[in-house]
């Protein structure tokens, strides 16, 4: 499987583009090349990206924050190395097998008490959360699961994030598919929708960046 990259950039550019930006702590690089190897590797978030995420979180002072999707934990990782030493993430996932290496990873790096790991659907822990009076508490969140639940997360993220926060989400562009008409199946149409609602929704500043496989920023308003 190969590994995770900015869509369509020539293997040249894009090595040059790593070369005069990434700037990965070895730990990242570590993990990147053990989940290389993984079944799952195209999974990963590409590394310009983890390293996006921990720029945008940074720019915002984000300290209590949300990721929908651990798998490895190189996107949690890089998101915890930016916050601050009292910021959070409520990292939501389904599987152990996937977020025990995470684990392993997180210790390594001494951010293991900044994440708190849910195991169980990211709805429920979402609206556990509502629940708890956690609504508008959140500066920032990062989806990347499950493409048909993409839009009931963003509902709910959307009311735990506070006004001014971000939400980032990933596999927008969805290898190109989301563009190609003759693809309908389920996790692609789901994506179209997505896409289309958010450039619909006035609650929200919007911008699409073909970063990765393309994440969309929105800022809520």
């Amino acid at each position: 499987m190969a590994p995770s990259k900015t869509l369509h950039l020539p293997n040249e550019l894009y090595q040059y583009l790593l070369s005069i930006s990434l700037r990965e702590p070895e730990l990242l690089f570590k993990l990147r090349e053990e989940t290389t190897r993984h079944p799952r590797a195209n999974m990963q978030v590409a590394p310009e990206q983890g390293q996006f995420l921990g720029f945008l979180v940074k720019l915002i002072g984000a300290k209590k924050t949300l990721e929908l999707g651990v798998f490895t934990g190189y996107s949690s990782l890089s998101v915890a190395l930016a916050l601050p030493p009292e910021g959070k993430i409520i990292a939501c996932d389904v599987s152990e097998e996937f977020t025990s290496i995470a684990r392993r990873y997180w210790q390594a790096a001494g951010v293991a008490e900044k994440i708190d790991l849910k195991l169980a659907p990211a709805i429920e822990t979402l609206d556990k959360l509502l629940a708890a009076d956690e609504a508008e508490t959140f500066d920032f969140a990062f989806i990347d699961a499950d493409k048909e639940n993409y839009y009931a997360y963003y509902e709910r993220l959307l009311k735990l994030i506070r006004p001014g926060g971000l939400i980032a989400i990933d596999n927008v562009l969805w290898s190109g598919r989301a563009a190609n008409a003759d693809v309908q199946d389920s996790a692609t149409n789901a994506i179209r929708e997505f896409n289309s609602k958010l450039h619909q929704d006035d609650r929200i500043d919007l911008s699409l960046i073909s970063i990765a496989d393309g994440l969309t920023l929105a800022i809520k308003r």
